[in-house]
């Protein structure tokens, strides 16, 4: 989508929330492009939203999706932190390590003002999933820029990423730029990163393991098993049982396999 910001009123989301609660699901995703610029049009701001929504009796667990680091105010996450219902879940598009490209991209932020999101999460939810979207191949890129770009994200206390290759959209300002990055080093720089991805989701999954949260199983099986997220968002799962579905259940982790990690189900 492209154009200005519009985004729907607080007074009709929280209507909307309501309809969701009646229906019996548990958990909402607020979604958009970039949903910290909600209620520009209508003089309202995104962390107005929130506090509303915490308020909507029959919704237990509420997801923030993708959020640009410099509208992921203090104010919003310590909101979160303290929330019982908005679970400590962050996407943020980081799009890129280094200062040199995301001034080439015309981001509204530099790294630094997003590493230091991710140092204000982590104090006070040390145990929040941070999930960052980059970008590899953008117009200019060198080796030099990727491999400064490598090592910030390395040194991120983040959970996984979503990497995207940088594909040619014409008319965009970037389309004319010079120094166009070959498919071949953009195709490398995208197996780096997923590489790196996969290093620091096990990570972040072994660090859970062993300790207490409560689950959110879906309807959906395979081979017997069905699925669930805890509020971190790491996806479990355990022997199908139809009982479960739509239940919020308290689990202990167990160790990842593959995508998954196991639980122990809790009674108390």
């Amino acid at each position: 989508m492209r154009g200005s910001s519009r985004s729907d009123t607080i007074a009709n989301t929280l209507k909307v929330a309501h309809e969701i609660a009646a229906t019996g699901i548990k958990e909402i995703v607020l979604t958009g492009v970039n949903i910290g610029d909600f209620g520009r049009a209508n003089d309202e701001i995104f962390i107005q939203l929130i506090r509303e929504l915490d308020k909507v009796e029959g919704i237990a667990r509420i997801r923030i999706s993708s959020i640009e680091p410099e509208l992921l105010s203090e104010e919003i996450i310590a909101f979160v932190a303290g929330s019982a219902k908005i679970l400590p879940h962050f996407h943020i598009p980081l799009q890129s390590g280094s200062d040199k490209i995301l001034l080439a991209m015309r981001r509204k932020y530099l790294r630094e003002v997003f590493a230091g999101r991710v140092q204000a999460i982590k104090k006070l939810m040390p145990g929040a999933c941070i999930a960052a979207d980059v970008i590899v191949g953008f117009p200019g890129e060198t080796d030099e820029d990727f491999y400064d770009s490598y090592r910030f994200i390395e040194a991120l206390d983040i959970s996984y990423l979503h990497v995207f290759t940088y594909s040619e959209r014409p008319g965009t300002k970037a389309d004319a730029m010079a120094e166009a990055v070959s498919d071949k080093t953009r195709k490398r720089r995208s197996q780096d990163l997923h590489k790196l991805s996969e290093q620091k989701k096990t990570r972040f999954y072994a660090s859970q393991e062993g300790l207490l949260f409560n689950v959110l199983f879906e309807s959906d099986q395979a081979d017997g098993m069905m699925f669930g997220f805890t509020e971190n968002y790491i996806k479990v799962a355990t022997p199908f049982d139809a009982g479960l579905i739509n239940k919020i259940v308290p689990v202990r982790l167990l160790a990842r396999d593959g995508e998954c990690c196991g639980v122990e189900l809790r009674n108390d």
